[in-house]
């Protein structure tokens, strides 16, 4: 069965809070392309060590590659 993009984003996505936090995740990944981290092109993500996404400090962000990042256990 198909995924219905267009019903996850109306139903999570465009939430405030969900656009809030999508808002910060974008600042702390330009944040750390300033800070010279991580270039605009190479396959890594920015990892927020405590889960929020809101706090965008120097220290609970660190670069991490994509699989480390978005694997769980």
């Amino acid at each position: 069965m198909a995924r219905n993009y267009k019903k996850e984003y109306k139903k999570y996505h465009s939430k405030p809070d969900q656009r809030v936090n999508r808002s910060s995740r974008n600042k702390a990944r330009r944040k750390m392309v300033g800070a010279g981290k991580i270039k605009k092109s190479d396959k890594r993500d920015v990892h927020h060590k405590d889960g929020n996404p809101r706090n965008n400090s120097m220290k609970n962000l660190r670069a991490r590659s994509k699989r480390k990042n978005r694997s769980r256990k």
